[in-house]
């Protein structure tokens, strides 16, 4: 029950059919748990959902390469554990889905470095010339882009892997998006 300031605005706004919800917050580290428990099989089948169009809020036009795949990660850490999660998606628009849990700790960078990794492996076996990788880490976007010196010395290894990988790649972009993007 809203007390106080925005009880009395929740008041004042039912003159205009708006309706108060409040937002209920999801770790990412829940979906990745569920994510791991509940892997996707030969029977998956996409939900269906209907969105409203109030609720978009964003459309982003990506100009189409037919021959480009798009790849998707992201990692989370905190507390209970390691998860990190990608999606591929083919020029098609099949979606190939990964995930996994450590089971050790490190940080948010290693865990975001070890799933575009992981992600771009998978890649490479599938033959592709042509790849967009997109990621809402700031730091592993711009130092695999080259455009950032990568001083830590523990994340070194990891994108000399990753400069090592993108010469598999006729074409290979990294594109940095907002966290508030990568659902």
């Amino acid at each position: 029950m809203p007390t106080g300031r925005l009880a009395k605005w929740q008041i004042l706004l039912t003159e205009f059919d708006i309706v108060y919800v409040t937002h209920k917050a999801m770790k990412a580290q829940a979906l990745t748990d569920h994510l791991a428990k509940n892997p996707v099989d030969d029977e998956y089948q996409p939900l269906s959902t209907y969105f409203l169009d109030e609720e978009v809020n964003l459309v982003e036009i990506i100009l189409e390469d037919t021959s480009a795949w798009k790849m998707f990660f992201d990692g989370a850490v905190n507390a209970k554990g390691v998860g990190i999660g990608a999606i591929l998606i083919s020029p098609t628009g099949q979606h190939y889905p990964a995930i996994d849990r450590f089971r050790f700790f490190c940080t948010n960078n290693t865990a975001e470095y070890e799933d575009c990794i992981m992600e771009m492996i998978m890649v490479v076996d599938q033959d592709v010339e042509e790849l967009l990788i997109m990621g809402d880490s700031y730091l592993i976007i711009r130092q695999a882009q080259g455009e950032w010196e990568t001083r830590d010395v523990k994340l070194i290894p990891y994108r000399q892997h990753v400069e090592d990988l993108s010469k598999w790649f006729k074409s290979v972009q990294f594109r940095y998006i907002p966290r508030f993007h990568n659902e």
